[in-house]
């Protein structure tokens, strides 16, 4: 029998799951507004905060529900499906609630004491120069690909500090939004909603305690874990964030299946007469697809199942277990855009119009490939490489 505190959540997960598969129509509906305004519209956001879907993985010391990522990530892929720029925005800013509660306490205070529902935008790219000064640090630099920015009220943005070994220090420092300025440059082929414009700092001063180290995320000894204390917490950042940038594409993917569906089954070509739903490419493509989303969707649940039940023991989880996941992760994206592809093809030439939602999906998931996180080959390389008896390559599992 569950306790009430399982039951509570249970319950509570199911209610967040299913506002977001409430809003898919309405998402849907917003693309191409979103796309045309190359942003997430502010109703949308309101949308997602007045439902709660912000607080899945913030801590429960700042209004957050502290579930298990598996739901997060199930929220996210639902919300694709109506538009993965919206469904993509939700997890990369989301998933910094959860990054927050990393930090020390006093920048969690910082950023929620008076108001816990402030969102926090991100580019992680270690771009900052950074000068060490009394009680912190100058920091300065230009970052790309700052996801849902016009939203939020501060960011993390990536910098390295020099240390006496020469070992770079990988770090998070978080900033307010006074202390950046936003170059609109996002003027791209997809995920045109998602609003990943470039942030520039010039000289802001940054509070060492304002700082999450790369090693500390790694290795399960960030300083917010004396506060926030549950097995979430204890994940390693590089497997909850690069699923916040690769699960998308998976609800985009059921988007796309969910569209060719309707179309196909009444589609008759104006050449042939023959029936898409008759033509064995459509009928592979869309088969495959769905099996390749359960696949997916399987993999996801049973990672983080895994590793939640490990954490809740005490126990470490094994490196090896990390490797395969974050391989996992990166390949997501890729054998969405493969099955998109045979969607996209298989509706003929009426799938050029842009009433046609697939095109969309097609060129969102193509961009989301784009993004370093999705990028399967050096991950790929280096699982093959330990399966044969190297040494891991990669920090960020």
């Amino acid at each position: 029998m569950k306790s009430t505190v399982e039951s509570n959540g249970t319950e509570l997960a199911a209610s967040l799951l299913a506002s977001a598969r409430e809003l898919v129509p309405t998402l849907a509906k917003r693309a191409a507004l979103a796309e045309q305004s190359r942003s997430i519209p502010a109703e949308t956001i309101a949308d997602f905060k007045r439902a709660g879907l912000f607080r899945v993985i913030q801590p429960k010391r700042y209004g957050g529900y502290e579930l298990d990522p598996g739901v997060f990530f199930d929220i996210q892929m639902t919300l694709a499906e109506g538009c993965m720029s919206s469904g993509w925005v939700y997890g990369v800013v989301a998933v910094h609630n959860w990054q927050l509660g990393l930090f020390d306490v006093r920048a969690q205070e910082d950023v929620w004491a008076k108001d816990s529902s402030v969102l926090i935008a991100s580019s992680y790219m270690p771009k900052g120069q950074v000068e060490r000064v009394d009680g912190g640090f100058r920091f300065s630099g230009r970052w790309n690909f700052s996801s849902g920015v016009d939203h939020a009220d501060w960011l993390f943005l990536g910098g390295i500090v020099s240390t006496k070994n020469g070992v770079p220090d990988y770090r998070t420092f978080l900033v307010p939004r006074s202390d950046i300025s936003i170059n609109d440059n996002w003027h791209t082929v997809g995920l045109k909603g998602t609003g990943s414009k470039e942030v520039v700092i010039d000289g802001a001063f940054v509070p060492d305690y304002r700082t999450h180290r790369a090693i500390d995320g790694f290795a399960g000894t960030s300083p917010g874990l004396s506060a926030n204390s549950a097995a979430l917490y204890r994940l390693p950042f590089g497997q909850i964030f690069v699923r916040a940038v690769s699960s998308a594409s998976i609800g985009a993917l059921q988007g796309a299946l969910t569209a060719f569906r309707d179309y196909g089954s009444k589609r008759v070509s104006i050449n042939d007469m023959g029936r898409t739903a008759e033509d064995p490419a459509a009928e592979l493509a869309a088969a495959d697809a769905a099996l390749a989303i359960d696949d997916m969707k399987l993999a996801l649940h049973r990672n983080f199942a895994a590793m939640m039940a490990t954490l809740r023991r005490g126990d470490a989880l094994d490196v090896n277990d990390r490797i395969h996941y974050r391989y996992q992760s990166a390949a997501v994206a890729g054998r969405c855009a493969e099955h998109i592809d045979r969607l996209f093809h298989s509706c003929g030439g009426s799938g050029v119009y842009t009433d046609n939602p697939i095109g969309r999906f097609f060129v969102d998931v193509h961009a989301a490939r784009m993004h370093y996180a999705n990028n399967p080959d050096k991950f790929g390389r280096n699982y093959g490489g330990v399966l044969l008896g190297l040494g891991n390559t990669d920090f960020f599992i």
